[in-house]
């Protein structure tokens, strides 16, 4: 039998639902039963994660709580920026966290990629930056302009914005991390994949929501052990 995923989401609910997208065409299935059961939290209430002055950690964690209730076994969190706060989502669980930061991070390695840019919000380009670290890559990062743009970009998103302009700015900033060096260009804001597709970008392209969802998928049907704390 497989374990019961959790899912913390709603930041945003698009980005949730483009996850869950991903884990139900990722998962191996002739008939409804093969499939891996998910509880999912769509919270958009959540406190801003940009806000340094929000507290989104504490209803993380209640989150993070009632999905364990619920009868979740291992958790993931649908939102890169809110991994800042994963250690205290696992303890107030006592739940395995499939971290999608590292999972990315992963990929990104398995490209052959020396150097990897992200497109993300500061928090998650500084999560990024341990990992990448930690996989012997180097990191390549937007100009502080370039940031700006990106999350203009991302509120617009956020808003419903899927539009020409939205996609090729998303692209221009993708190639300006080629432009920087970068081999790999990892996709580090889950609403980041809704405007921007592989073919928009001349290196290998690692969509994090895509590969949080595959790992997913092997944790939960038990191909690969569960993760142990980060």
């Amino acid at each position: 039998m497989s374990q019961v995923l959790g899912v913390l989401g709603g930041m945003g609910p698009a980005a949730t639902l483009d996850f869950l997208g991903k884990l139900q065409a990722l998962t191996p299935a002739n008939r409804d039963q093969d499939h891996i059961r998910v509880i999912v939290d769509i919270n958009p209430q959540v406190p801003d994660r940009n806000d340094p002055f929000a507290q989104p950690g504490p209803v993380l964690a209640e989150m993070a709580g009632g999905l364990q209730g619920a009868g979740a076994q291992v958790l993931a969190i649908a939102c890169n920026t809110a991994h800042v706060h994963a250690d205290l989502i696992s303890r107030a669980s006592g739940l395995p966290l499939v971290d999608m930061i590292e999972t990315a991070c992963r990929a990104a390695r398995d490209t052959g990629a020396r150097r990897a840019g992200v497109l993300g919000t500061r928090d998650a380009v500084r999560l990024y930056h341990e990992y990448i670290a930690a996989q012997g890559m180097g990191l390549v990062t937007l100009s502080r302009d370039d940031q700006a743009r990106f999350m203009d970009l991302l509120a617009r998103i956020k808003g419903g914005d899927l539009g020409p302009e939205v996609r090729e700015r998303m692209a221009a900033l993708a190639e300006a991390l080629v432009a920087e060096g970068a081999e790999a260009v990892i996709a580090g804001c889950t609403e980041a994949p809704l405007v921007l597709d592989p073919a928009d970008v001349r290196v290998p392209m690692v969509d994090a929501g895509e590969e949080l969802a595959r790992r997913c998928v092997s944790v939960c049907l038990g191909l690969e052990p569960l993760p142990q704390g980060r």
